[in-house]
């Protein structure tokens, strides 16, 4: 898996003319940016602060220090007015997006206070100290017309929840991106002969989102499989009753038969350092080979509940959409329509195949098929509801030779499902059920989809304005 951590660049800028004029001005800034510095910080992420740039001269070189550091995004603090040649060097030698922090250190200038003071200069100097929205249309000027990325957030540096919910929300979109990039994606196998909307150009998904493609061989998995010991069996068949609730009518010999697949995929993801994983195989002639795909259910739910996604069905492009989900800590569960309730006004979602074992409603349920609809073989598979609240779904769409993001926020309601042997759920969306299946579907989604727990949409949004991808919420 990526080991890429998130690196935020972090700067403010002033004027190095005042710095004579007007004593302490300087250092009164300096303190709003090490503020600044702390808010950002976060476990899993280095801040790389280069400091108050005051001149063309520390802009190159402050430039040079933010692209050796391998920043993923960088905060602007706008401090004071400042010169737009100060600026344009930092972000132009870094080279990744930019969020300007318009932030005045406090909600409004005391007047009474301020027009107290007898010191026209220390009247001055006061006022700089809270001008910071007055060079930001000179900087989106010049952003705008060198062609460079950045987005706005404008507020005040204390007791704004609104302002730093947003800020929290850019520093979350840039881990997922960081975390997209060099990830390790697996197929294994082939498509499902016949879904033309599941292809994915591979180069491109490469290029959007940085991902590694690993091409994998079912026979690696059926030779794995092998080598698992009976004491490997035995323990993982213990995580089994462990973790899910297993029916009394599950054979032993497919609990079994699952326990050493799972063994085998663990064995098979780290010897590729694997992040995600998409697969399908009819398995037809192998009989190792077809073994080993239809036991795999319970393995690949493990998997995906330990933040290694895995889609079916070779839907490289929702294997993508559930790694998002996983990194924005939502998790990600696959999916699809199963039905409409238009009596309850709700959309029931799921899928055969893995769930997100930490986003059940209660404990998964482990329920024996005699046949795999559509698939070759029987087996056991996982019954399960997502967590009931808000929900976030998301697909990764390809149309016209570009990817988007397609998101929709949703509630996971109370009620019957489908005791099928599968993952689903009831949906209920604030624009109606039949308004949301005409608006998702006019974006031309493939018929899969990632379901995560929790409002994400504007993370989401974020993730596509950082990535250069349009990304598209219908509810």
């Amino acid at each position: 898996m990526s080991a890429h951590p998130l690196r935020i660049g972090l700067f403010g800028i002033g004027l190095d003319a005042y710095w004579p004029q007007f004593a302490g001005l300087k250092e009164r800034l300096e303190g709003y940016l090490a503020r600044v510095a702390v808010k950002l910080a976060r476990p899993g992420a280095e801040i790389v602060n280069v400091g108050l740039v005051d001149t063309p001269d520390r802009a190159y070189a402050a430039g040079r220090e933010l692209r050796r550091a391998d920043v993923d995004i960088i905060f602007l603090h706008v401090t004071t007015y400042a010169l737009s040649s100060t600026v344009l060097p930092v972000v132009q030698r870094a080279k990744v997006p930019v969020i300007v922090l318009n932030l005045a250190p406090a909600p409004a200038i005391d007047y009474a206070t301020f027009n107290a003071l007898a010191d026209r200069i220390a009247m001055t100097s006061d006022w700089l100290a809270h001008c910071s929205a007055c060079p930001v249309p000179e900087i989106a000027n010049v952003f705008k017309r060198a062609g460079v990325k950045f987005h706005q957030v404008t507020g005040v540096l204390d007791n704004d929840p609104a302002c730093w919910r947003e800020v929290d929300a850019w520093v979350e979109a840039a881990r997922v991106a960081a975390g997209m990039f060099g990830n390790r994606l697996g197929l294994m196998g082939h498509y499902y002969g016949g879904m033309l909307d599941i292809q994915s150009d591979v180069t491109l998904q490469c290029a959007t989102f940085g991902t590694h493609i690993e091409h994998l061989e079912v026979d690696e998995l059926a030779s794995l499989r092998r080598s698992v010991t009976s004491a490997e069996m035995q323990a993982r068949l213990h995580e089994f009753q462990t973790t899910f609730d297993v029916q009394s009518d599950c054979a032993a010999e497919d609990l079994a038969a699952a326990a050493r697949t799972s063994v085998a995929l663990d064995r098979l993801v780290a010897e590729h350092r694997l992040g995600s994983l998409a697969y399908f195989y009819k398995g037809t002639g192998v009989s190792e080979n077809e073994d080993a795909i239809a036991s795999i259910i319970l393995g690949t739910s493990l998997l995906t509940g330990r933040s290694i996604p895995v889609a079916g069905e070779y839907e490289i492009k929702n294997a993508q959409a559930m790694k998002i989900m996983d990194l924005l800590g939502v998790g990600g569960s696959f999916t699809e329509y199963y039905a409409m309730d238009f009596s309850d006004d709700i959309v029931l979602m799921g899928h055969d195949g893995p769930g997100h074992i930490a986003i059940a409603q209660g404990k998964i349920k482990v329920r024996p098929l005699k046949v795999y609809h559509g698939k070759v073989g029987r087996g056991i598979s996982v019954e399960m509801t997502v967590r009931h609240g808000p929900v976030t779904l998301l697909s990764v769409i390809e149309a016209g030779g570009r990817l988007a993001l397609l998101c929709a926020e949703a509630e996971s309601v109370l009620g019957p499902i489908l005791e099928i042997g599968n993952t689903n759920s009831r949906y209920r969306f604030a624009c109606g059920a039949r308004e949301f299946v005409n608006r998702w579907n006019s974006h031309g989604p493939a018929h899969h989809c990632a379901v995560g727990v929790g409002h994400v949409a504007d993370k989401i949004t974020k993730l596509g304005s950082l990535l250069g991808m349009d990304a598209i919420r219908v509810c």
